[in-house]
């Protein structure tokens, strides 16, 4: 009984922390906005080139959020 309920246990922590996981994991669609987000920021700071690449990946690390 004991044993069943620590096996009960331990999945039940592993369905909370996979769900936990999940929920923090960015979707295709969120991707895109954020992309485009950064896009945006970088079309209005009028980057081009090398700085345009090194902000838009600076900026999707940040999550599509202003500096």
């Amino acid at each position: 009984m004991i044993r069943a309920l620590t096996i009960a246990a331990a999945m039940l922590s592993f369905v909370i922390a996979a769900g936990t996981v999940s929920a923090q994991t960015p979707t295709a669609a969120d991707k895109a906005a954020i992309s485009k987000a950064c896009s945006q920021q970088a079309n209005a700071k009028g980057l081009h080139g090398k700085a345009r690449k090194k902000f838009r990946a600076a900026c999707k690390r940040r999550g599509g959020k202003p500096q």
